[in-house]
């Protein structure tokens, strides 16, 4: 069995199955990346719910693990050399599991770093502008007198979407045929435009037919079914 016991967060949130992957999340859109890539690949794994709104990922048992206090977060007990392994934001989580599974992610070199293209893409695009577009639509943002902020956050999501959407025409996924994580990394973000943020009729979600589509073949997957709801609200 694993020895986590030099880690502080073991502490903090015990690792009941210290052989298997540790995750450390809250299902947010940048979460959930994480746990429906789990969920896909069948890697065994262990969630700990980190309480964003309590502040949790600034306890210092998590901040051991990532000083940036941020989730999502994973302590693999089988990393690389067979040693255990810290790793924190999403985007090199998802690169990682996919070399570690050998899943989602292409041999090909080619397919490999355009499949890496479209996953910065969300990382420096997607997930950042619609974040921002959603603090001003559903949290204080709506209360400020000056909408100019919330106008420029909205139209950065419509002119993303618009090229998700010219992109997504005529095939299933960002690549192709294929699913990827550069799909993975989306699912939570485009989800939460009108799930969560309620701004779908604000952006005109609608009219991007093709991107209204790939997230409904998303959504069909099992997998993304569960890994949307992991880790469990407590």
């Amino acid at each position: 069995m694993a020895d986590l016991s030099a880690f502080p967060i073991t502490a903090r949130w015990p690792a009941q199955h210290p052989d298997r992957l540790q995750l450390y999340s809250f299902p947010t859109p940048n979460g959930v990346k994480v746990s429906i890539m789990l969920e896909e690949t069948g890697l065994a794994y262990e969630p700990h719910l980190i309480k964003i709104m309590a502040n949790e990922s600034h306890d210092p048992a998590f901040l051991s693990l990532n000083p940036n206090g941020k989730i999502p977060a994973i302590l693999d007990p089988d990393g690389p050399g067979g040693q255990p392994f810290v790793l924190f934001e999403s985007g090199a989580i998802l690169l990682y599991l996919a070399n570690k599974s050998g899943l989602f992610l292409s041999s090909d070199p080619a397919k490999r770093f355009q499949t890496i293209q479209w996953l910065m893409f969300q990382m420096g695009g997607v997930g950042p502008m619609f974040g921002q577009m959603g603090f001003f639509v559903k949290f204080a943002g709506s209360q400020w007198e000056d909408k100019r902020p919330q106008e420029r956050f909205v139209a950065e999501v419509k002119r993303i979407l618009g090229v998700m959407d010219t992109v997504l025409a005529g095939q299933s996924w960002f690549m192709g045929d294929d699913y990827t994580i550069a799909d993975i990394s989306m699912i939570g973000w485009v989800r939460a435009i009108d799930a969560f943020y309620g701004a779908g009729e604000l952006v005109g979600l609608a009219d991007f037919a093709n991107v209204t589509a790939w997230l409904e073949r998303a959504l069909a997957r099992p997998a993304v079914q569960r890994g949307l709801g992991i880790p469990a609200m407590a």
